[in-house]
């Protein structure tokens, strides 16, 4: 009974002078301040741990060998020269041309005449005498006019016609043909030209397939999906909760850790699921300490990380099993709060160390 007061007495004395104490404790029991907890919501969020990226890759070229035929000598010619040929031939000529004698023949006339119109025929008016019954004085006063005519004159003149006029008459002499010898080309000259065809032989060599090039291999961005708690309502301090008194003293948490590791087994899993969970859901607002121990062997330091680890591991996975991060403090004391005597230097026997390796839990004020 006085170890329980002890123990109450030690708790509140760590509460802060703001906070009262419970109203109207019943003597032997235990109590603890109980808050409404932060109320949090996990979230999940994608974060980028690696971008995504291009990675370049060389394929070297490729060759391969072929043969192929090479002209080493062009194709030529030789020309050989035919002379011209000749012979000959009797050509004609008219030596001496033949010509003409002319005999000419005079004109010759004929007698003839011709009768010319030498005064032609005309009319004329004459004064006659005067009319016999003419009753006027003047003689002149009767006198009458006759218009007379006369023939035309002729003469007759001897002439001369041609009876033929001069002509010529050709006489032919003859011609005197001759002839002479001529060389004449019979075929000309010529050149005859022999095809000497080109030399060719065959070479093996080594040419590009396929030249070198770089392939463009996309890497995708590499992506981690947390989950994070998000603070939804803030929670506050609410009244002191009787519990069992043996809840707020270290009890065991019977995990068998495989040696040098912190990670929860099937087992263990199981044995928090049995153990604390009833405990956190029967007592909801209280907070929880996990408090992870080692034996003495080994480095100090290395014990020390080894039990926090161990201690965080129980936390974490009551986390994934819903309950709030504010309501778990996980502690890991290493070596420093042995059970027994077996500390650095002190021979101990598996058993004793045992002891001293091991996981707790109690419930604390908030």
């Amino acid at each position: 009974m006085k170890k329980l007061l002890f123990l109450f007495a030690v708790m509140t004395a760590s509460v802060t002078m703001a906070q009262d104490l419970p109203t109207n404790p019943e003597p032997g029991k235990c109590y603890v301040r109980c808050t409404t907890p932060d109320v949090y919501v996990n979230e999940s969020i994608t974060i980028t741990t690696k971008p995504a990226y291009s990675v370049l890759k060389t394929v070297p070229a490729t060759f391969k060998t072929v043969t192929e035929r090479v002209l080493v000598k062009d194709e030529s010619k030789t020309l050989r020269v035919v002379p011209a040929k000749w012979g000959t031939e009797t050509i004609s000529y008219v030596a001496k041309e033949g010509g003409n004698t002319l005999s000419i023949t005079p004109a010759s006339f004929n007698p003839s005449s011709e009768t010319i119109e030498v005064k032609p025929a005309y009319a004329v008016w004459e004064l006659g005498a005067s009319a016999p019954d003419c009753a006027s004085g003047n003689p002149d006063d009767c006198r009458y006019w006759c218009y007379k005519g006369y023939p035309a004159e002729f003469t007759t003149i001897q002439t001369q016609v041609l009876g033929a006029d001069a002509s010529v008459s050709k006489t032919p002499i003859g011609s005197r043909d001759a002839s002479y010898k001529k060389t004449v080309l019979v075929s000309g000259p010529s050149v005859v030209e022999t095809i000497i065809p080109a030399e060719y032989k065959e070479i093996t060599k080594t040419v590009l397939d396929k030249d070198a090039y770089t392939t463009n291999v996309s890497v995708p961005a590499v992506t981690k999906t947390i989950t994070k708690e998000v603070l939804k309502q803030k929670g506050g301090l609410t009244t002191w909760s009787e519990v069992e008194c043996s809840l707020v003293q270290y009890q065991a948490l019977p995990i068998n850790w495989n040696l040098g590791s912190s990670t929860l087994t099937a087992e263990a899993k199981r044995i928090i699921d049995s153990r604390l969970m009833p405990i956190l859901s029967q007592n909801p607002g209280v907070k929880l300490e996990i408090a992870s121990h080692t034996d003495a062997r080994g480095n100090n330091a290395s014990n020390q990380s080894l039990s926090e680890k161990r201690a965080k591991s129980v936390a974490d996975y009551l986390i994934t099993k819903g309950v709030n991060s504010s309501l778990l403090v996980a502690n890991g004391y290493g070596e420093n709060k042995l059970k027994n005597r077996c500390k650095d230097g002190v021979s101990c026997t598996e058993r004793e160390h045992a002891a001293n390796r091991r996981t707790e839990f109690r419930l604390i004020n908030n």
